[in-house]
């Protein structure tokens, strides 16, 4: 393919998503190939993604899915042409190491809130926190898992699941130490993007990379640009990729999920099954429908608030948690009594606005509207101090309710 269409060099440029619209304008670049679905939707609003229309690429698109897990793998335009195609397939989820489950005496993971739950204390009570985050502050991945959860289960649930997540394990200073303690063993259940799930697989046959429904799965787009001075050379090579070169997706390295199903038809993907058998479930999950824009419009505040509430306060929040199990644990308080303090103490705080002195409750409206803020290190300062003493104090009260 290459020498039909004269291709000798292939010259990657990576840049922030910001400088990729004046490269294509001047037309410097041919194809566009990574970022999620999001930017190559706003590429193809304005106007920047010509439609995919040789043979060889229409013959190509025809063996990807047109959805997987009810998310689009190619963005078809009003004129039934397809401009653009997804070249591998993205999720988010929890790696669990399967024996430190057996020994705790859990059972595996179905859904986010699993981690959060009561029945996951086990692991505290035994003196063995099975759970494992990472500080959103530290990892883009464990942010984008924080706020799918937020959208899956509303702003105030959660962010109960999020906060008793923590207080069932540890809170780790990024995505690969929490993929690396899962596979030695350290903790049972971590939230990992979908390609270290695979890599821990692949080291540790204890681990398995688990897609809970109440997640977010996407297409990884590849274009060809506007302005490109060799179109049909441009094609050829996402033809390309998303037949012959999805092989390189199962190179340890890289270690993606392919979006062909015919990759898994190589001596490469063969030697695959692990991959094969996340793909075979993903044709038939459904997702929640992830929306970008609410996303964009609260993530300073998921990330400041975790540092600030959960990070900052987690040994104090760790004994409250192990308290309340151990007062459920021993018949002192019931069931319900302990689902509704453990509600309390995931709940946002409601804490002392440091412009206006009044008392707020920290609501998905209220992060909307100081979102932005955050940008100013000074104001981010201010607030987290606010966020960092209410949640102390709640978790100290609610722990003094616990007999």
């Amino acid at each position: 393919m290459a020498e039909k269409y004269g291709i000798k060099d292939v010259v990657f440029r990576p840049l922030a998503a910001a400088q990729w619209r004046p490269i294509i304008e001047q037309g410097q670049a041919d194809v566009a190939w990574g970022g999620g679905p999001t930017l190559f939707d706003s590429l193809y609003k304005d106007g920047l993604l010509l439609p995919l229309e040789g043979d060889e690429v229409k013959a190509a698109i025809a063996q990807i899915p047109k959805t997987i897990a009810g998310m689009p793998m190619m963005r078809t335009g009003p004129d039934g042409k397809v401009y653009w195609v997804a070249w591998a397939v993205s999720s988010f989820g929890i790696t669990i190491n399967t024996k430190v489950l057996k020994t705790v005496g859990l059972p595996e993971p179905k859904s986010w809130a699993d981690l959060a739950s009561l029945d996951y204390g086990k692991g505290v009570l035994q003196g063995f926190p099975v759970t494992g985050l990472a500080r959103l502050t530290r990892s883009t991945s464990n942010t984008r898992m924080a706020e799918i959860i937020l959208q899956a289960y509303g702003w105030d649930q959660g962010w109960v699941v999020i906060t008793l997540t923590a207080a069932n394990g540890k809170i780790f200073g990024g995505s690969e130490a929490v993929r690396d303690a899962v596979i030695a063993g350290d903790i049972g259940a971590g939230w990992t993007i979908d390609f270290y799930g695979y890599t821990a697989q692949l080291q540790n046959p204890d681990t398995k990379y688990i897609i809970p429904p109440d997640t977010s799965v996407n297409g990884d787009p590849i274009a060809v640009v506007k302005n490109t001075k060799c179109r049909a050379a441009a094609e050829a090579f996402v033809a390309w990729v998303i037949t012959q070169g999805q092989v390189v997706v199962f190179d340890p390295k890289i270690n993606r999920m392919p979006v062909n199903p015919n990759a898994f038809n190589t001596p490469q993907g063969q030697k695959r099954p692990d991959l094969k058998a996340i793909y075979d479930q993903l044709l038939t999950l459904k997702t929640i429908n992830f929306n970008d824009t609410l996303a964009l419009s609260v993530e300073n505040v998921v990330m400041y608030y975790f540092d600030a509430a959960i990070t900052d306060n987690a040994d104090i929040l760790q004994q409250a948690w192990a308290k309340l199990l151990n007062a459920l644990n021993s018949g002192k308080i019931d069931r319900a009594t302990a689902e509704a303090l453990a509600k309390k103490l995931g709940e946002p705080v409601t804490f002392t606005d440091p412009d206006t002195g009044e008392q707020v409750k920290l609501t998905l409206e209220y992060a909307v509207k100081i979102n932005d803020k955050l940008a100013d290190p000074t104001y981010r300062d201010k607030i987290s101090a606010a966020w960092r003493e209410a949640a102390r104090k709640k978790y100290q009260e609610i722990a003094s309710q616990i007999p």
